[in-house]
């Protein structure tokens, strides 16, 4: 039986012609169904190692640990130009007896026919040799074999002419992934939506598409907010770093995009070398409605992450019942100009810094942050630090210092929840009197000047909507509390958190069909 269905799998390779289909497109995404929740293609696999350096790659080690097969010895000579792994449906067999059983696909480019028929003879043959049967079937043209089935764990695999080799964990996911490339009216390439954004992976590294509502379904999220209902990732290797591209599909016309900047805004340079976050943009009054903050809006929602911007000038209960205030009305409505939001490590609570350009509303709205404070029971208090006007929101206290048996001796303690001074043409709010004394006495050791950030934002847009920037080692803490999945993603990929040295988003343009944006993950040298 063993020596009958190793040639069987000989013979059947050697006869699979794909002459009586019609597959002219040069993307393995005309395999991939048009419902299919995730779709990611690595688009130049030669050059898989320079980001994969071990053997933690879905090729090397998960799909063929078990197989004997070496990836470098036995795929990698006739690998070609494009490997598209996907996952096809939620539950590709329909039966609701045995639960969802996800389709997950691999296709891939072959450069030479003949080798890579031998490869799939080989990886059969093998599977035969440790006691698998298989079966074999053709389908509009084309052979595919398959495990008999004896448990839920079973691989399909066919050669499509002399371009393509085709795994699966099902011949039905095998078969519609077939019918998809000879009904183009199936398959992904045919989206309108999808034909609009794929130009962007032309010079990618690789990409990867997503159907956002399918996506929150198989990850067992809930999508209760749903403004865009797909997305393409692109990846490409930059200098110094990694270079992903975004552009996210709209379910409806978007709204007025946000101003554009061509250099990054001077507000940035009250915001210390050492923040582990910062914002830098202009316009905060147009942020709430923006059609970025709908795209986050969906994320949180999904991701049920409790990061935004309140947290970021508000860290704990105490302060926001003692400020009473309400960001979008009482800060963002008159924060017309530029803008700067940072958010410094320390052992307690971070750090916070924000910075507005003065404008005709300024004067108006700081005046009535410092009624809020007093309303809410802070003394406001005028001083000098460094020859520098502050005005300090505070809550006195009386301490007594004496010891037992002794006289009350009695000090009056004042604690600061927030400070705030003009600087230029700039109003600085700071968290503390001692954020505020680095602040006056920085000079050149700011964001703005920061090396390692220019870097970062060199390998950006130069017009765009501002920044957001995250110091990795200086906000792990931060970001952690507030985003509870990254310790799962650090150990999946650990490789890449362990050489990420910072990351730069931004946002540079959108219309009414998209919202796009890049990310730069600068890496360690």
């Amino acid at each position: 039986m063993v020596l009958l269905n190793v040639t069987c799998c000989a013979s059947v390779l050697a006869a699979s012609p794909f002459g009586k289909a019609s597959v002219t497109e040069a993307s393995l995404s005309i395999f991939v169904s048009k419902q299919a929740p995730v779709m990611i293609s690595i688009l130049n696999p030669e050059k898989l190692q320079s980001l994969d350096k071990g053997e933690n790659s879905f090729l090397k080690s998960d799909f063929f640990k078990n197989s004997g097969i070496d990836f470098r010895k036995d795929v990698q000579p006739w690998l070609g130009n494009e490997v598209t792994l996907a996952v096809t449906s939620l539950d590709f067999d329909r039966d609701p007896d045995n639960g969802k059983s996800p389709g997950y696909l691999l296709a891939m480019a072959t450069k030479s026919p003949e080798k890579s028929r031998e490869f799939v003879q080989l990886f059969f043959s093998k599977r035969v040799l440790a006691g698998t049967d298989l079966s074999v079937e053709e389908f509009a043209g084309i052979k595919v074999i398959s495990d008999v089935p004896k448990g839920k764990e079973t691989l399909a695999g066919a050669v499509v002419g002399d371009k393509y080799v085709l795994f699966a964990n099902d011949a039905k996911v095998l078969r519609e992934a077939i019918n998809n490339a000879q009904a183009p009216d199936l398959s992904l390439t045919s989206s309108k939506k999808y034909q609009d954004i794929s130009q962007l992976s032309a010079k990618s590294y690789g990409a990867a598409f997503l159907n956002l509502p399918i996506v929150a379904e198989w990850l067992g999220l809930k999508l209760p907010i749903q403004h865009f209902d797909e997305q393409l990732v692109t990846l490409a290797p930059v200098s110094k770093g990694l270079l992903a591209q975004t552009v996210a599909l709209p379910t409806q016309q978007m709204k007025a995009p946000l101003e554009l900047l061509s250099k990054p805004v001077n507000a940035l340079k009250y915001i210390p070398a050492n923040v582990g976050i910062a914002v830098g943009s202009r316009n905060l009054n147009a942020l709430p409605e923006s059609n970025l903050a709908l795209f986050w809006q969906q994320l949180r929602s999904a991701l049920e992450i409790k990061l935004n911007i309140k947290d970021i000038v508000q860290q704990d209960a105490e302060v926001q019942k003692l400020w009473g205030i309400d960001l979008p009305k009482d800060i963002f409505d008159w924060v017309q100009g530029e803008y700067a939001i940072g958010l410094i490590s320390s052992q307690q609570s971070p750090e916070w810094v924000f910075v507005t350009e003065k404008t005709s509303s300024t004067q108006e709205g700081i005046a009535k942050l410092d009624a809020i404070a007093a309303k809410n029971g802070l003394s406001v208090t005028e001083f000098n630090l460094l020859d520098q006007h502050i005005v300090a929101w505070t809550q006195l206290k009386a301490a007594n210092s004496s010891k037992n048996g002794t006289k009350p001796s009695f000090s009056i303690e004042a604690k600061a929840y927030g400070v705030h001074t003009t600087l230029d043409n700039y109003e600085i709010f700071t968290s503390s009197l001692e954020t505020m004394y680095e602040i006056l006495s920085i000079k050149n050791n700011t964001l703005l000047e920061n090396r390692n950030f220019k870097n970062c934002i060199a390998a950006l847009p130069e017009t765009n909507a501002g920044y957001v920037y995250i110091d990795w080692a200086a906000s792990q803490g931060i970001l952690e509390r507030q985003l509870p999945v990254l310790k799962l993603l650090k150990v999946v990929a650990k490789p890449f958190f362990k050489n990420l040295r910072s990351l730069t988003v931004t946002n540079y343009g959108d219309d009414a069909n998209s919202l796009q944006g890049d990310v730069f993950f600068q890496l360690e040298e």
